[in-house]
């Protein structure tokens, strides 16, 4: 799991803490990447704004989105990454409180990978960031993707 590296896309300190926490007692927070909105987290995949950068970057290896976030939401940010060459095969799990069956809809057909409703009971919280953690990380086997 070295080098592999999740970005969580997350405006809630305790959500973040919470899945930054399932995820280090799972053993596989060694690349955890935190931005706290949408424009963040374009900027970070894109190298631009603050992240910008003199050479390549590899991209994570799976980005958790939330869906409720400020600047840009993260419908907005699953179009800009699905919008470009670079990305558009990066994996993407939607995180999000949200139950709403439209959000669901509009996400997968965005090219969301997954969407995981954030549980409320807060074991069952880090047994879900944990696994999520394990299955991208671990099991899955993504697409060699180049270096933005």
């Amino acid at each position: 799991m070295k080098n592999k590296q999740i970005l969580l896309v997350e405006d809630n300190p305790d959500d973040e803490a919470l899945t930054v926490r399932a995820l280090k007692k799972s053993n596989v927070a060694n690349g955890i990447v935190v931005v706290r909105d949408g424009v963040e987290a374009v900027d970070y995949l894109f190298c631009e704004g603050p992240f910008a950068v003199t050479g390549p970057r590899p991209l994570p290896q799976v980005v958790l989105l939330d869906l409720k976030l400020p600047k840009l939401d993260g419908l907005g940010v699953l179009r800009r990454i699905r919008a470009d060459a670079r990305t558009r095969l990066l994996p993407v799990v939607i995180l999000s409180s949200s139950d709403e069956e439209e959000d669901r809809i509009q996400g997968y057909s965005l090219g969301a990978n997954s969407y995981v409703r954030k549980p409320v009971n807060f074991e069952q919280f880090l047994e879900a960031a944990a696994q999520l953690g394990l299955y991208w990380l671990v099991l899955n086997e993504p697409p060699v993707i180049r270096n933005i």
